[in-house]
């Protein structure tokens, strides 16, 4: 049973999330069906291979999501810190969980001038907050910025996000390893057929064609799943301290500050990117149709529509009479 916080919920975005999902479920029935018409007219035993693709797939989604946080941490190279090692991060990320109402993460730092920070675990007492010692020395930052980045960070714990991340990846998975498995049965099972050879010859480039216009469906509904619950942590954080301007400045700041790191220690922790604060890239200015392809295959949403969106919230705090903006029960 989930265990509930007061990080507000955003129906609007969970609306969203929830209809991706469904559209990636979709994708993936199709593509099944798909694979079962072609290796029955191929005469070849589709079951076993679909059989085969969702045990390997869902091994495969199984270990990434309990090892995810050992996995993360590994990538970036972090180490778990305790109270006595770093009280000033620790007191924060105590006041935030007493805040929210939600069990603390371990808590860890990496060792890279990058600023920024991840979260991440199956659920939240079996999670790990990280934050890089370029976050954390970086001497523009107020504490309240660097509350804004946790909470934002938390939130993805709270929400479930990993969970989330890798159902809808669980598709891309069972998807590839149909391809792989159908095009190899094809190549070595066809000749033992009987005469099947150029039927199956013909059906070869039937799948892979199949399977391009599948991962590339999967794959933008799922930058668009992981931007939409970008947006979802921005606003929770920035709700549940009640500072949006706080995380405002943050964003702008560690976004700049991504400037400053050479583009050669960037690319090394882009395997992070969909877990980090920010992405670890350089910020960019100006329009055209680059930035908009760009911006279709990004994890994040841009740095101008997380400002709108936090200036909008700012506003409805500002308003007499706002209620209970937290979502607290």
């Amino acid at each position: 049973m989930a265990t509930p916080t007061r990080y507000a919920p955003d129906r609007g975005l969970t609306v969203r999330m929830t209809a991706t999902m469904f559209l990636l479920g979709l994708v993936f029935v199709a593509f099944v069906a798909l694979i079962i018409g072609i290796m029955s007219a191929a005469h070849a035993s589709a079951g076993a291979i679909i059989f085969i693709a969702v045990i390997f797939g869902g091994g495969s989604a199984f270990l990434s999501l309990f090892y995810s946080d050992k996995i993360a941490l590994a990538a970036a190279g972090a180490r778990e810190v305790s109270p006595q090692e770093a009280p000033q991060l620790h007191g924060i990320v105590d006041r935030l969980c007493a805040l929210a109402d939600m069990p603390k993460p371990r808590v860890a730092i990496a060792p890279t001038r990058m600023p920024n920070a991840f979260a991440t675990g199956r659920n939240s007492k079996n999670s790990v907050l990280c934050v890089t010692d370029g976050l954390l020395r970086y001497s523009d930052l107020t504490q309240e910025e660097l509350e804004g980045v946790l909470a934002h960070e938390l939130s993805h714990v709270a929400h479930k996000d990993v969970q989330v991340m890798t159902y809808a990846s669980l598709l891309a998975i069972v998807a590839g390893l149909l391809v792989r498995f159908a095009f190899y049965s094809e190549i070595f099972g066809g000749g033992r057929r009987g005469g099947n050879n150029s039927q199956a010859a013909l059906l070869i480039p039937l799948i892979m064609l199949g399977s391009a216009l599948v991962y590339a469906i999967s794959f933008l509904l799922i930058r668009l799943l992981s931007r939409y619950r970008e947006l979802a942590a921005d606003r929770s954080g920035a709700l549940l301290t009640q500072n949006p301007s706080a995380l405002m400045s943050a964003l702008t700041k560690v976004s700049q500050g991504m400037n400053r790191i050479p583009t050669q220690d960037l690319r090394a922790a882009e395997p992070l990117n969909a877990f980090y604060f920010t992405p670890a890239m350089k910020l960019t200015r100006g329009g055209g149709g680059g930035k908009s392809l760009s911006a279709l295959f990004s994890t994040h949403p841009s740095l101008e529509k997380r400002i709108e969106q936090l200036e909008k919230i700012q506003r409805e705090l500002s308003q007499p009479g706002a209620g209970n903006p937290r979502g607290i029960q």
